[in-house]
This record gives C-alpha cells, sequence and structure tokens, in this order.
C-alpha cells in the first residue's frame, strides 16, 4: 500500500530523527571516551582556530574591583586598537571635569598615530604572549580527571556539561621561552566544555616562587593565583567573561609587583568589524551618554577604601581565543 506523502514526510522525519539521536549519543560516548590529555588538546586546538576565524568585535562593560577602588569601564573593540572609557568609579559617575580628562585622553590617541601604534603593537604583544600560553597547556601540565558541573550564563555553555581536570607541572617540560617560565610553578585546574571543546576556566595557582632570567629579570611569589573564565555569549561566541588575579614578586630584583583585582565584563553587544579607532571613541561617547541618562551604570557597589588614584590604563580585555 503506497503511503500518503504527509505519512511519508512523517517517517522520513522520524528516521532523520533517530539518525540525529544516534549520532549525538555516539558524539557523547565519543567525548566521554577522550582521555583528559586529549581533551585538552582538542580544546586548545579550537581556541586557537577560532582566535584565526573569529573577526567580530565588540562593546562591553568592565567592572574592577581592586583594594583600592572600585570602577565601571565601556569597552569598544576595533579594526585598529581597544578603546576604553571610564564612566563610574567607587560607586559614583563621573564628575563633568572627569569625564572631559577621560575624552582628552582618548583623543590623543585618535591625534597621534603614533600613539595609538604603539598601543596597537602592546596589544598584539600581549596577545601573542597569552596565545603561546594557551598553546603550551598541553605539554606544560599533567592532567586528570576530577568533577563535573553544568554551564552556566557567565561559564561555558548554559546547561552543558563541564568537565574539571585537576593539573600540575609536567617534569619533562622545557619552556621554550619566559613566556611559557611561568607555567613551570603552576598548579590548579581546568573547566572544559565538553559538546563544545573549549575551555571554560583556568584557575591556577603558583606553588612555587618563578624566576624569569635566571632570576635577574624577576619572580613571581609563591600563593600567587589567576582565573581566567569564558562563555558563550551567544551564537556560539566565547568571550572573557571574567578574570581575577592576586600576584606578588620582583622586577630587575628592585620593583615591587603587586596586581589583586578582579574584572567582570558583560554586556556584549556586537559592532562593525572595520570599525576605526575614531569612530570606536565616538561609539564609547554615545553609550556613556545614553548609560548616564538611564541611570543603568552598577553604582550600588560598596564604595572602596579611598587610596590615591592609579592612572587610566587603557582597558583591554585578554582573550582565550
Amino acid at each position: 500500500m503506497a503511503l500518503r506523502p504527509q505519512f511519508a514526510a512523517v517517517s522520513r522525519a522520524l528516521a532523520l530523527a533517530v539518525l540525529a539521536s544516534s549520532l549525538c549519543a555516539a558524539a557523547k560516548q565519543a567525548s566521554e571516551n577522550l582521555s583528559p590529555i586529549e581533551l585538552v588538546r582538542q580544546a586548545v586546538n579550537n581556541e586557537v582556530a577560532s582566535n584565526r576565524e573569529s573577526g567580530r568585535h565588540f562593546m562591553f562593560k568592565d567592572v574592577k574591583e581592586t583594594a583600592q577602588l572600585s570602577q565601571v569601564k565601556l569597552i569598544v573593540e576595533t579594526r585598529e586598537a581597544t578603546a576604553g572609557m571610564l564612566i563610574a568609579r567607587d560607586g559614583h559617575p563621573h564628575s563633568p571635569e572627569e569625564r572631559k580628562q577621560e575624552e582628552a585622553r582618548l583623543q590623543n590617541y585618535v591625534r597621534n598615530p603614533q600613539e595609538l601604534s604603539k598601543k596597537r603593537k602592546q596589544e598584539k604583544e600581549d596577545a601573542d604572549h597569552t596565545m603561546r600560553i594557551l598553546k603550551a597547556l598541553p605539554d606544560a601540565f599533567l592532567y586528570e580527571a576530577d568533577t563535573t558541573e553544568n554551564g552556566t550564563a557567565s561559564l561555558g555553555r548554559l546547561g552543558h556539561q563541564l568537565v574539571r581536570l585537576r593539573f600540575r607541572p609536567n617534569p619533562a617540560y622545557d619552556p621554550p621561552s619566559r613566556v611559557e617560565q611561568v607555567l613551570t610553578g603552576m598548579k590548579g585546574y581546568l573547566l572544559v566544555d565538553v559538546p563544545e571543546k573549549r575551555i571554560a576556566q583556568i584557575n591556577a595557582v603558583l606553588e612555587k616562587d618563578v624566576g624569569f632570567g635566571w632570576g635577574i629579570l624577576g619572580h613571581l611569589d609563591r600563593g600567587g593565583r589567576f582565573l581566567v573564565q569564558q562563555a558563550d555569549i551567544g551564537d556560539r561566541q566565547w568571550e572573557i567573561t571574567r578574570m581575577e588575579l592576586s600576584m606578588t614578586g620582583k622586577i630587575l630584583l628592585v620593583k615591587k609587583l603587586s596586581i589583586q583585582s578582579s574584572d567582570t565584563f558583560s554586556d556584549f553587544r556586537p559592532v562593525p568589524s572595520d570599525l576605526t579607532f575614531a569612530q570606536g571613541v565616538e561609539l564609547l561617547m554615545k553609550a556613556a551618554d545614553q548609560t548616564t541618562v538611564a541611570g543603568k551604570q552598577p553604582l550600588d557597589r560598596v564604595p572602596a577604601k579611598k587610596e590615591p588614584r592609579e592612572a587610566n590604563a587603557e582597558g583591554k580585555r585578554p582573550q582565550l581565543h
């Protein structure tokens, strides 16, 4: 008996559903059968590939907390460099005078191509160092499976299984440069989004002092810690959502190094990929005006203890990918 077209369509749909279910189950089983080091390698490869392929830029908010202050920045990525504008400090919006100072600082980059070029060069060096650290992860550590947890809106992908992998230094690893040298004294754990094969979090602590250039260039003290996490912010676009740094040490045996900060990145909005730095500055000013008018800036934080204010370093979000 010939099937009516409607029934034939249903049969095909059911067959496809069964096939899709089988493929998903097979993929899940394959993921579960991966050894910790294989899972890390695949995740790192995906981060590297994403960095090559992604040409998307965003505007977003950075809320920074330190022992001395709290501040809110609007940041925009452009084809030339990253532009950041302070809009609030210690729970209070900037005054008109402080706003003028921020605008003048940004316009200095617009009017001086050499300064903008220096900024772009520094950002590229930072990105290159981050990529070298990322590529070294599979070889620099020994991994073992620990527990699992579910992804959230700001960690991995919502509802996805995240595998926790504990790591410790690989005694056979020989860092090729001082950039990777810091990895020889670290232990901690990775969270890997299993379905996406992406790194959701790196949480590491220095278990020993780590020197650079035989200790001549400087060192980081034991007990230092850093945490970086990222998430799928939509349309399979992964971005850094949180970063914590707690490091002390010395540079050139004399200058003390002390970093205690926490950054939360949110409110990601896409911007044109061909956006110039000058256009990015204009977007920041408009967004700052809208934020002030709407009263949306997070000013309900407890004001930090008043200390001498730090120089306004340009906001730039590190990239895992």
